[in-house]
């Protein structure tokens, strides 16, 4: 199977990278750096593209048998310092768009141009087309909100949509938060623990729908794999836990207090508008991942973040 990932240089599309060659698949990974593209998985092919038209990589997805479109700017930051301090100013706002919007067109101009069609395409979303909801569970029927998550993930749902028109299942995944031991939010999750400072944020009662990462990468390797998967899936973990819960479970595994609270006032007075991606949450149900029979391996909280916690060490 020839496999074609843009976005592949991140967390989730390193980790499926790795899966697709670890079962002798060809992985085709687009980078707007290809030289800055390191630590890929040997046997990954990695290509320029200049994340905005199909120029001098739309004949790959001429036979390709999957893309995966994971790209776009990153809506929370990078790293510690962006995600506190970067707010969501109007630049920023248009750049986190149009990053997404142009990567689903340039897919879009490959497909139409290939002449045999990619039999799948993934879209990636987040849990964030929901809109700031704090009750649930919300299945994958439940309408898209109206904040600024909701309208970047509209547009990122929307901008491969028009790939339906020439013959080829579509697939978008509405993401939770993955959870990683090599990389990601969790460092940053558990920072305040390793300095006895741990607790929750805000009230602590918004949901936090995270999803292990080896759960993250076998549900799109499932979602390529099922001919009759078309739509939107909620990935995330089954039993999602408040932010409270989070706190306390994190204080357990890392033997550390989880009683000093962050207060909401103050996350707002450094983030702005994007302490919303902290202070509120998702009761989010993979409602359709679990009709159709897919089975997650830490469905549960404690395990999965004892697993994650482990490989940190």
């Amino acid at each position: 199977m020839r496999v074609i990932l843009t976005g592949g240089t991140g967390l989730i599309g390193r980790a499926l990278a790795q899966s697709f060659v670890a079962d002798k698949h060809d992985v085709i990974v687009l980078s707007r750096n290809p030289q800055y593209a390191r630590g890929m998985p040997k046997g990954v092919k990695v290509e320029k593209w200049d994340s905005r038209t199909s120029a001098g990589w739309g004949q790959l997805a001429d036979g390709a048998d999957a893309i995966v479109n994971l790209a776009g700017a990153s809506i929370a930051g990078e790293s510690v310092m962006p995600i506190l301090f970067r707010r969501w100013t109007r630049s920023n706002k248009r750049r986190i768009v149009e990053s997404r919007q142009q990567a689903g067109a340039a897919v879009v101009q490959a497909i139409e141009e290939a002449k045999h069609k990619p039999k799948v395409l993934v879209q990636a979303s987040a849990v964030g087309y929901y809109g700031t909801l704090n009750s649930g569970p919300i299945a994958e029927d439940k309408p898209h909100g109206h904040d600024f998550q909701a309208r970047v993930c509209w547009d990122w749902e929307t901008s491969t949509s028009r790939a339906e028109v020439f013959g080829v299942r579509r697939v978008v995944t509405r993401t939770g938060l993955v959870m990683s031991g090599r990389g990601g939010i969790l460092p940053m999750v558990t920072l305040p623990f390793k300095f006895f400072a741990g607790g929750r944020l805000g009230s602590g009662r918004q949901w936090f729908p995270w999803i292990h990462v080896d759960d993250e990468i076998a549900a799109l390797r499932f979602l390529v794999d099922r001919a009759d998967a078309r739509g939107a899936f909620n990935v995330a973990a089954p039993n999602p836990l408040t932010n409270r819960q989070l706190a306390k479970l994190i204080g357990r595994i890392l033997r550390r207090p989880s009683f000093f609270p962050a207060p909401a006032f103050m996350l707002r007075l450094l983030m702005g508008e994007k302490a919303t991606l902290v202070l509120d949450g998702w009761q989010v149900a993979p409602k359709r991942l679990l009709d159709m029979g897919f089975s997650f391996k830490f469905p549960d909280p404690e395990p999965a973040f004892r697993d994650l916690l482990k490989k940190k060490k």
